[in-house]
């Protein structure tokens, strides 16, 4: 038998996985353009600007400001314009000058890190460098959770997998291939919870790998936003919680995430994003749309003090759910379908009733903690700002919060099993395909000819499409669409069977 047959014999279905999840989440990749992701304006200058700059950035009159490339002027023509096509940037990306902003993270508003990585593939070509960019993103998240899921001891296999795909449609697959850090929060709060569970359930090499993949998850988040630095501290705090044991052996590996919450805790402090408790979740953005509009309590109405902190916290789930499409993605201007969130929420909430019915004592207060801190976090920022659920602070920023809460509840205690029957597991894997397919079709229909036109067929008619890429928008969405079917029918098998019969 030669070396090739072998292989091949050797290969199961499960190891299509990480091509058909790469696959779906390049489609994301490239069913918006450059500048659709939130602030992408600003995320993207501070990409071109880190470590010193290059030729595209050069330091401007004041100290505030940059001297850009003229390509970036218009790279949001489109924010807020739900019907004008991404047509309007036909000829700009490439435009000759220069002009000088003060859009950019020129005072250490973000911490470094991410942007000083993105910052290796930025070139002359605008849309070839944020678009390598964007699928880098998306290699750096399937093989993390690819190296985790081989690594992690397999009663936590469960916990990743039902985790991770209940918590990410659609913001999640559409922030995790962009050009916005957020999507380096939401992949490093995330690997850094599984992977420091695995640190303290595992032995050998397995162990000391997972103890590296931890400190990468958290360099990841904190080294991307202010936030995410407190976020992924509480990770650490939680995934000690749930494998805590009285021993000498438990107390040595303390020390990891120790070391974890140290680094966090330095990057939060020199970061801009550390005052956002005296002033709200603002960071870069400016502007920001009241997406509350229609649903909220009249302008000349705004309440104050104790009456904004109820209205805010009655409000509140309205928030939350925006993480499954009930708010509009990009910069507030691409609407979903009513199915999307209602899909999505639905697929969550079995999940997580699954995962309450299976609980201890560390894992209540583990929940506990998190929800508190869902609750109190946004009501407490947005009350002492003034505002009001819908202005400035985001679902994208709760969502690493949202995906720790979603990993936790698929965390079993020791013993436990996270099953359901045949149908349920189908139902929750159809709402999440069909959440997918509709939400990558709205999302491409929305940049080729704007949200005013409708249609199956989105090759008929579009103004904008990638130039010179041979697959369409129509064939873009389909090929997307059936690899995270394809990678949902793949991992059925690991989703349905017992820990003890996983290999």
């Amino acid at each position: 038998m030669t070396r090739a047959q072998t292989i091949l014999r050797r290969l199961r279905w499960i190891h299509l996985a990480p091509v058909l999840a790469f696959i779906a989440l390049s489609a994301w990749a490239f069913a918006s353009p450059i500048g659709a992701g939130p602030d992408d304006d600003y995320h993207l200058i501070s990409t071109w600007c880190a470590v010193g700059g290059g030729p595209e950035c050069q330091p401007g009159t004041q100290p505030g400001t940059r001297s850009v490339d003229a390509g970036f002027r218009n790279v949001v023509c489109f924010a807020g314009k739900q019907d004008v096509s991404a047509a309007c940037q036909s000829g700009t990306l490439d435009a000759e000058g220069r002009f000088e902003t003060d859009r950019g993270n020129f005072a250490g508003e973000y911490p470094p890190v991410y942007y000083a990585v993105m910052h290796v593939f930025a070139g002359s070509d605008i849309q070839v460098s944020a678009l390598t960019m964007r699928l880098v993103n998306a290699a750096i998240f399937v093989g993390l959770t690819t190296a985790l899921f081989a690594l992690l001891p397999v009663a936590r296999r469960s916990t990743l997998l039902w985790g991770w795909l209940v918590a990410v449609i659609p913001l999640g697959m559409f922030l995790i291939p962009s050009n916005n850090p957020s999507g380096w929060a939401i992949i490093g709060v995330g690997s850094a919870f599984l992977a420091l569970l695995g640190w303290f359930e595992s032995v050998g090499r397995r162990r000391w790998t997972l103890g590296a993949l931890y400190l990468v998850g958290v360099i990841m988040a904190a080294g991307a936003r202010g936030d995410a630095g407190v976020y992924v501290v509480g990770a650490s705090v939680t995934a000690s919680i749930i494998t805590s044991a009285r021993t000498r052996e438990w107390m040595l590996r303390a020390v990891l995430p120790l070391a974890g919450v140290v680094i966090a805790v330095l990057f939060v402090a020199n970061a801009g994003q550390s005052g956002v408790g005296a002033i709200g979740f603002s960071g870069g953005s400016v502007g920001n749309p009241d997406v509350s509009a229609g649903i909220a309590t009249p302008p000349d109405a705004v309440p104050t003090g104790f009456a904004l902190a109820a209205y805010n916290l009655l409000m509140l789930p309205y928030l939350w759910t925006g993480v499954w499409g009930t708010w509009a993605l990009g910069w507030f201007d691409t609407g979903l379908p009513a199915i999307v969130p209602w899909a999505a929420v639905a697929a969550f909430i079995v999940v997580g009733f699954a995962g309450l019915g299976r609980i201890d004592w560390r894992k209540a207060i583990s929940v506990s903690g998190v929800l508190v801190v869902l609750v109190v976090l946004p009501v407490y920022v947005l009350t002492v700002g003034g505002m009001r659920v819908g202005e400035a602070l985001q679902p994208r920023y709760l969502l690493p919060l949202i995906l720790l809460l979603s990993l936790l509840l698929a965390t079993m205690p020791r013993g436990s099993e996270l099953r359901f029957t045949r149908i349920q597991t189908f139902t929750v894997l159809g709402a999440l395909a069909l959440a997918n397919l509709v939400s990558v079709q709205v999302n491409i229909r929305r940049y080729i000819t704007g949200a005013d036109q409708q249609g199956l067929d989105l090759d008929a008619g579009a103004e904008w499409w990638w130039t010179g890429f041979p697959v369409g928008p129509t064939a873009m969405w389909v090929i997307g669409a059936m690899a995270y079917a394809g990678l949902l029918a793949v991992l059925w098998s690991q989703l349905r069977r017992r820990p003890s019969a996983l290999v």
